[in-house]
């Protein structure tokens, strides 16, 4: 047998115009281009990552990039490492294993927080916080501020984060205002010094204005307002002057006010209304307002969503209290009882309802005479 040698195949010109080979390219034929710079996105559209996720609810803006500096939000499939990135909301954005949807228009409501509970998602600690109390039916939201744990009164909730970082900045100019009860004695010094302002432990604290309103044996019932909002403000601070604060119930938040609202309940501010009294604030996060259905004119201190003027009749001057109940439904606590209309809420405790015989017994445990079954004759 012959020995069978393969030898290398000739490489093959290029094909002229004509077929021969070394001819210039023809007409139709398309020469390479050369790869230059990748075009740059186009960012006239769309949000930020961290605001559009904190409009939805997710987290605020810090806690939003924490998440993306650790890889765990993803846009269509790739994972983001920087939070300069922006959507318009048609992307598939996940955190994690959840798909986050676009946000939602903008809502407002107010919860009267009870004493005892933790005003954070979860506790270490195992204790209640207002997250379990809530009423089921409430979408996801977050709180504008905190309250202490024994501190009590309004709550703002909101399903939009940035409008919630917006109205806690001192920069927003809403004030807060407490009704507080303190031991100890309250002199126009002491108001004079909350008035000029204290450093408290290396903090400084704007000028708080404090009101006398009644005395009460060992104790003092006052009105503070404040507008920055700190950490335990109203607390040190009166602690600064020896006043011991033992009760502390906020009942006003900028515009909206806790009025006649019970603890536990959640009333939602009408959209008409946070934009009369908000409207400013909310245009300033870049985001579109809430749909206004036409805002009543008059006072724009929201004590409640209820009772709104008709417009046919002319408006009506808000009193102080805030608006009584018209006709939208009550407030709503978690087993879904309504609040009584026209209860006027107040710091003092309730007189005990007197008992009630019916259904009791004696104490002897038999009938009484007319109860006594009759024997047939």
């Amino acid at each position: 047998m012959t020995e069978r040698r393969e030898t290398g195949r000739p490489r093959r010109k290029p094909v002229g115009a004509k077929g021969k080979p070394g001819g210039k390219p023809g007409p139709g034929h398309k020469s390479p281009k050369a790869r230059g710079p990748a075009a740059e996105p186009d960012w006239s559209e769309g949000e930020r990552i961290a605001k559009y996720l904190a409009r939805a609810g997710v987290a605020s803006r810090r806690e939003v990039e924490r998440l993306i500096e650790e890889g765990k939000v993803s846009v269509d499939g790739k994972k983001l490492t920087s939070p300069a990135f922006k959507v318009t909301g048609r992307e598939l954005i996940r955190v994690g294993r959840r798909t986050i949807a676009a946000p939602d228009a903008t809502r407002l409501w107010r919860y009267h927080k009870p004493s005892g509970l933790i005003a954070t998602n979860s506790d270490p600690e195992g204790r209640r916080t207002i997250f379990d109390e809530l009423p089921r039916s409430l979408p996801r939201v977050v709180t504008v501020g905190r309250l202490d744990l024994t501190t009590e009164g309004l709550l703002l909730l909101t399903n939009d984060g940035e409008l919630a970082r917006t109205l806690e900045l001192p920069s927003s100019g809403l004030e807060r205002t407490y009704r507080v009860r303190a031991k100890g004695t309250v002199t126009p010094q002491k108001i004079e010094e909350l008035a000029s302002g204290l450093t408290v432990e290396g903090v400084k604290y704007q000028p708080i204005t404090a009101v006398l309103d009644r005395e009460m044996g060992a104790n003092t019932w006052l009105t503070v307002t404040l507008s920055e909002g700190k950490k335990r403000e109203v607390r040190r601070a009166l602690e600064a002057v020896n006043l011991i604060v033992n009760r502390l119930i906020r009942v006003s938040y900028g515009p909206f006010e806790l009025a006649d609202l019970k603890p536990g309940m959640v009333d939602e501010v009408p959209p008409d209304l946070v934009q009369q009294a908000i409207g400013h604030l909310h245009s300033a996060t870049g985001t579109p307002a809430p749909a206004s259905r036409g805002a009543p004119a008059g006072n724009a201190r929201t004590g409640s969503g209820r009772g709104r003027p008709d417009p046919r009749k002319g408006a009506k001057p808000a009193s102080k209290s805030g608006p009584k109940a018209a006709g939208k439904p009550s407030a709503r606590s978690r087993d879904g009882k309504r609040a009584k209309p026209n209860e006027e809420w107040t710091t003092q405790p309730k007189p005990p309802s007197p008992k009630s015989h019916l259904g009791t017994k004696p104490p002897s445990g038999k009938l009484s005479g007319s109860r006594k079954r009759n024997k047939p004759r």
